[in-house]
Parts: structure tokens; sequence; C-alpha cells
């Protein structure tokens, strides 16, 4: 699977023709900018495009002063996308040995026109993934033996036709969706428009709810409701127990997004649901009323592709604060209460989850940089180059024409005082919590676009080409 593919925007062509004076005009939010230009260097005189763009630069303040980090605990479930219903595990006990305990292919990988995309998740001593062609494997924590599968794509009748008429596809791209665990079951979200609950024991399908548009993120279980937004900006909710659905919100449309999805966050009553259009808005569980709407949004002078504001990253709940990254280069800290910013944004965009534990926030921008956020205050302790030396030329012809190749990296998660990250480069990389210096790298045997998961001691990655890997 091309790597760029990963990345890509549904809708890259506003992009590609913005520079065009006749469809200037024409292209949404402003993509095309003004005809006029709002500053104009005299002669002899030039004027920085980056003195328009906010920096971001590590506080003085903090130079050299150490973070507090809480001691590893074990991990005895991972039934969400990001471990728990607040999508957070601040230190796991995982792979203090760092070494591969086994490699299983779990079905198909990802191709032209399907996506490995699913995060792994685990419970009852089995971890549960999703390939990519919406087949569900439990699969034994500690063997790797497949226990079960289940396919959860739709009869190719339905699938041509609709379910209950509502258009169908035949051409096999309902590719995305995901998985989360709770009360016994397995719940699925499809590409193929379905969320399906399975019994986390045998497999057996409990109950399937068609819906009208694809899903490529994964749902959320907690307090007997599962959560899941669409490729529409909706926002949905079903009962746990019967799959009958309940209330759901409708965010603003927006037609330029990226492949990577979210899920929701939940935390007692509250559901913070995320957006392509870079809203961040709260609800009621319980009811759906929404609490407070906050938009993750920056336009670069120097970049069109600011224009995709979506929050392709996890939202994150801890301690009373809502920590969230949009692609369009905001990172927030909100009050869960009211939405009220905690300290000014900063100018960081990326697709993958915060990571707030002890004193800090751990962020990895999209260009592949770590950094470090003092939680409190917004200041930065230190930022590090993630592909430093990692930068390498491809294709091209006798030296022309090439193109500059920066890894991808998901993650990051704290394990065994190990700050781990997948990249598609086939790696799974240690760096130290405290520094930022690389420890220790493994070899997945294939590209890595999903987090690990912290399992009973051990890290479980899921590879682009299906298979699942165990690291102790």
């Amino acid at each position: 699977m091309n790597r760029v593919l990963k990345v890509a925007l549904l809708c890259g062509l506003a992009v590609t023709v913005a520079s065009c004076g006749t469809v200037r005009r024409a292209l949404p939010f402003g993509l095309g900018g003004s005809e006029q230009p709002e500053a104009v260097a005299s002669e002899g005189a030039r004027i920085s495009i980056l003195e328009f763009e906010q920096q971001l630069a590590p506080s003085a303040a903090l130079s050299g002063r150490d973070f507090f980090l809480p001691g590893p605990q074990a991990a005895t479930a991972w039934t969400q996308p990001g471990g728990t219903a607040e999508n957070l595990v601040e230190h796991a006990i995982a792979a203090p040995d760092f070494t591969v305990a086994w490699r299983r292919s779990i079905g198909v990988g990802s191709s032209r026109n399907r996506q490995v995309m699913a995060p792994v998740i685990a419970d009852g001593n089995r971890i549960f993934v999703l390939d990519g062609e919406s087949s569900v494997a439990a699969v034994d924590a500690g063997t790797g033996q497949i226990a079960w599968k289940t396919d959860i794509k739709p009869p190719e009748d339905t699938r041509r036709s609709g379910w209950f008429g509502m258009g169908g596809r035949s051409d096999g791209g309902g590719f995305g969706g995901g998985v989360a665990a709770g009360a016994g079951r397995v719940f699925v979200a499809s590409g193929y428009r379905t969320v399906t609950a399975l019994d986390q024991a045998t497999g057996a399908v409990i109950w399937t709810t068609p819906v009208d548009v694809p899903i490529h993120g994964a749902p959320t279980f907690s307090g007997g409701r599962v959560f899941v937004v669409d490729v529409e900006n909706q926002l949905l909710t079903f009962d746990a127990a019967t799959g009958q659905q309940s209330w759901t919100f409708r965010g603003i449309p927006e037609p330029a997004r990226l492949m990577r999805a979210s899920s929701p966050a939940v935390t007692g009553d509250t559901v913070v649901a995320p957006f392509s259009s870079g809203e961040l808005t709260a609800f009621r569980a319980s009811t759906g009323q929404a609490v407070w709407q906050h938009v993750l949004s920056r336009t670069s002078r120097t970049s069109a592709l600011s224009e995709i504001r979506d929050i392709a990253g996890r939202p994150v709940i801890s301690r009373g604060t809502v920590y969230a990254i949009s692609h369009s280069g905001v990172l927030s800290a909100l009050d869960i209460r009211s939405g009220e910013p905690k300290w000014a944004e900063l100018p960081i965009g990326g697709v993958n989850a915060p990571l707030p534990v002890g004193d800090v926030i751990y962020v990895v921008s999209k260009e592949g940089e770590l950094t470090v956020v003092n939680r409190e205050t917004g200041q930065v302790y230190w930022t590090r180059d993630l592909n430093e030396g990692r930068v390498r030329q491809e294709g091209g012809f006798l030296g022309f024409w090439d193109r500059t190749v920066r890894p991808v990296w998901s993650g990051p998660l704290l394990a065994s005082n190990r700050l781990v990250l997948t990249n598609s480069d086939g790696e799974l990389v240690a760096f130290d919590p405290k520094t930022g210096v690389q420890t220790a790298s493994l070899k997945l045997g294939g590209p890595a676009y999903l987090a690990p998961a912290a399992y009973n001691g051990a890290l479980y990655v899921l590879t682009d080409k299906g298979d699942l890997v165990s690291i102790r």
C-alpha cells in the first residue's frame, strides 16, 4: 500500500487547481485566497511569507527543567480504540524486553481499494482486529491463534441495491470502520454502512443496524451506548443491547477530509465528538443535548492544505480537560464543562491523538516532530525531529524527478518507560520520554499506520499488510 494514500485527501483536486485564476474565486472556504495582495514589496525590498505564520518555540523558562511522569501500571484491558472511553492510558507496563514474540496474519491487508484502518483492541485474553475486507478476528493474546473470525459485510445483493434501498455499492469499496468491546460484545462499525454487535466469546452476530452512509472511524462504547461518527459528520448513537439507534447530531458537511478517522471520547454523561470540519462538540450522552462547541481551525498563508481542518486524531479527556489536535494546525486544551480554552492554542498540526501524561502532553505533528508541552501552561519543553536520518529520495531517473520520502508516524504510547511509535517504514521505535533520544527499534515486517495497543504486559501492532505483531 502506497504510504501517500493513507493521508490522501478525498478532495485533493481542489488544492491542485487552487492556483488557477479562473477557478480561484469558485473554490470553497477561501482556498484560492484574495485576488488583491494585502502587502506589496517595494522595489529592492522583500516580505517573508514565514512572518505570517505563528511559530512554535521551546520556552526559555522551561529550558533544562525536569517534569514528572507516573510509573507504569498494568493494562488489563484495551477495550476502546484509545484504550479507554476517555481515549487515554497514561503509562502501561508493556514489552519490557522489546522483542517480537509472534506474528500472525489476521486477514486481508490494504490495497488499492481497501484499507486497514481499525485500531487494535483487547479484552478477556483476546485481541480483536478488523482486516481490510471487514472481517473481525479474535486472536489469543498469548499464542496468536485465531479463536474465531466473522465477516460482517452485508450480502452481495444488499450491497448492490443498498440496505432497504438506501443506495449500496458493488465495487467492494466498503473499507474502514473499527471495533470496540464491552458488556461481553464486540461492536463493529463498517464502511459497508452497518454497525454490528458480535458475541465476544463466539463471534456470533447479535444484531446489525444499517446506516445511511459509510463509517470510517471506530466506535466508542460507554454507559450502555455505542457512539460513532460517519463520513458525513453525523454523530450516531446506538443502544448497545438492542442496536436501536437513538439520538443523532449532524455537523457541518466537509468535503475535504483525511482517510484517517477518529472516534469520540466519553466520560460520565459527556461525549466529545470530532468532525472533519474542525468542529469539536460536547454533548450530554444520555440526551444528545449540545453543551459546547469549539472549532480547531487555523488558515495558513503558505499552505492550501491547512484548509483541511479534519480532527483525525482522537480527542483525549484527562483531569477535566479535553486535548485535541487538528490537521490545519491547532492543538487545544479545553475545559470539559464549558469548552473554554485552558491556554492559548499552539500551532501544531497532526493526525494522531495527543498523549497527556504526568506533567506534560506528548504530541506528534504531521511533519514528524515530537513535541513535549507543559500540561498547565501550554509552554513547550522541547521538540525532536523523529525523521532525522530517515528522510530519503526515491523514484526518478538518473537523479532527476526524485521525490522526498518522510516516514508517517503513529502514536505515541508510553510503555515501560519508553515512548513508542510506529511508522510507515515498518518500524516500532522507542524514545526516551524525558529527552526524545531514540533508544530501540524493531522491524515489524510491513508498514504500520496504527498506534500500538498495550495489554497484559505486551504491545500489539497491526501492520498495513494485515499482520498482527506481539512484542514482549
